[in-house]
């Protein structure tokens, strides 16, 4: 338990020290400009737990599905708790890498998409209503936040894989 304060406690440093411009700037990677929006420090924390950071902040590109805080609190109380621990993590870096396409796909490819192929090898389904967007269950509700290795959609919901 005390862990997970801890890697709670960092995240939130992380997003002390960044500019709270957060998406206005392109300059930063996935990792950067998530930190810096305020609204993913569960993701931040549940990243550097995967050990995924440095991947995240490497060349990509990556298209990530982003689920904000919101999104992590509408898990079941206590699954991110119990996902952050040791002994979780290839859970963890399962149910993270379905959230990463491989590729910089920006909203008006994707909304041509029927699945896309992520990062932990299964398919999330892509389906489009009108102006509304899902994969999986999740609303796509930000769309095309350009960063140095790639692209951020922001999601509602924690995408599960199969």
């Amino acid at each position: 338990m005390k862990r997970i304060y801890v890697m709670i406690c960092f995240a939130l440093l992380l997003t002390l020290s960044f500019s709270s411009r957060a998406f206005a700037d392109s300059k930063k990677d996935i990792v950067d400009t998530a930190v810096a929006a305020g609204n993913f420090k569960t993701l931040a924390a549940a990243l550097q737990a995967a050990g995924l950071v440095d991947t995240l902040k490497g060349p990509g590109p990556f298209t990530v599905f982003a689920p904000t805080d919101e999104a992590f609190a509408k898990l079941p109380a206590g699954t991110v708790e119990d996902l952050l621990k040791p002994e979780n993590k290839q859970k963890l870096i399962s149910i993270l890498t379905y959230h990463v396409v491989a590729g910089k796909v920006m909203a008006k490819n994707v909304v041509k998409l029927h699945e896309a192929k992520t990062v932990n090898g299964q398919e999330v389904k892509i389906m489009v209503q009108g102006d509304k967007v899902m994969v999986d269950n999740a609303n796509v509700i930000k769309t095309d936040i350009q960063c140095t290795n790639g692209v951020i959609h922001v999601i509602d919901t924690v995408l599960l894989p199969h």
